[in-house]
């Protein structure tokens, strides 16, 4: 039996727009030529034609980001203080590993408009048409309109999101990770902000995630390459950063068949 892996994590780099501009990443890089006085840091007066090879030190990065750039799953406490009736909502190193890898299933919602809440009656018929039965601690992926758009200019705007009673449908059969390939979870706020404005209902924003509070659950954003997948027949392996008491953590996203 082989193994085969598919990436479903998109690329940190300066040049791609993944973020609103107030919070996208920035990494400087350093060839081996730069770091050399990290190197006299260690070996006072060494320079760089003393190395074996005269090429310097080492390559090395410094990153400025959010523990929300990139693919990265969110934990309950970056959705309320509480979740599961009134208990500490669990922050990024506390969430069970167990979550983190388990069969996947991709609901594919690529259909719906830009900043189309989801609904409980979509995803039952979606599951219906792919002919999948939801089990606890399966891996729930949605494919949106977003998955195409990366290094859109207006991709945080694209796609469609989870709605309360879609994340409640889940959630309350047994699901604690979910994911999107779009920017939230839940719709872009550009749509969410014209529908509060028209109809002063300030209960819609953020509402897929703010579902965490009645059962805590974790979710992915800005997963990528979910056009790849099947329906079901995949594991899912989403390890998150460690981050102590942090609302998220960073993860290498990976599709796993075994063939």
């Amino acid at each position: 039996m082989s193994r085969r892996f598919v990436d479903l994590s998109i690329t940190l780099c300066n040049d791609v727009v993944s973020d609103p501009p107030f919070m996208r990443p920035h990494i400087d890089y350093q060839a081996h030529g730069d770091t050399v006085h990290e190197l006299q840091h260690f070996f006072p007066g060494v320079t760089a034609q003393d190395t074996p090879d005269g090429a310097g030190f080492a390559a090395a990065e410094w990153v400025k980001l959010t523990t929300h750039n990139g693919t990265h799953l969110d934990a309950p406490w970056h959705y309320h203080p509480t979740m599961d009736g009134g208990e500490r909502a669990i922050t990024i190193d506390e969430v069970p590993l167990e979550w983190c890898f388990q069969p996947g299933v991709k609901l594919d919602f690529r259909h719906f408009p830009d900043g189309y809440v989801v609904t409980a009656q979509d995803v039952e018929d979606e599951l219906a048409r792919i002919g999948h039965e939801l089990k606890p601690l399966e891996i729930v992926l949605v494919n949106t309109a977003a998955g195409a758009a990366m290094g859109d200019p207006n991709f945080v705007n694209i796609g469609c999101g989870m709605g309360y009673e879609a994340t409640m449908y889940l959630t309350s059969r047994g699901i604690r990770v979910t994911g999107t390939d779009a920017w939230s979870w839940d719709a872009p706020f550009s749509h969410t902000a014209q529908k509060v404005k028209e109809t002063g209902d300030t209960s819609l924003i953020w509402e897929g995630h703010k579902a965490g509070r009645d059962i805590g659950y974790c979710h992915l954003e800005k997963l990528h390459n979910l056009e790849a997948l099947p329906a079901d027949g995949f594991t899912v392996s989403c390890f998150p950063h460690k981050i102590k008491g942090a609302s998220a953590g960073w993860t290498r996203a990976v599709a796993i068949f075994e063939d």
